[in-house]
């Protein structure tokens, strides 16, 4: 095993092992006494810098082209908030007559 093959599972590991670190905060965070606002932003912060560097180190578009992942990015949010409107519409199974029978 060559020594570049080895550093680069190295530095996989020690991201993997700040993400469950990451993961061990959202656990002690849910169990201290926030109100239900400052749990939503500190989780939503955390996640969101989880989901940045999984992407980043993970899914390998630290090593792209800047200009590609902002090309990227607003197609990905554009498909996301289309599924946002879609998703309601499975609510409306509840309302069946053969469901609710």
């Amino acid at each position: 095993m060559s020594t570049e093959q080895s550093a680069g599972i190295g530095k996989y590991v020690g991201i993997w092992l700040g993400l469950l670190c990451i993961a061990g905060i959202e656990v002690i965070l849910t169990y201290r006494g926030f109100s239900t606002r400052e749990l939503l932003v500190a989780l939503f912060i955390l996640a969101i810098i989880e989901a940045g560097i999984g992407l980043a180190y993970f899914m390998h578009l630290k090593y792209e082209s800047p200009s590609l992942v902002w090309t990227i990015v607003p197609f990905v949010i554009f498909v996301l908030l289309m599924m946002n409107q879609i998703w309601p519409d499975a609510y409306r199974v509840n309302s069946l007559r053969f469901l609710t029978q």
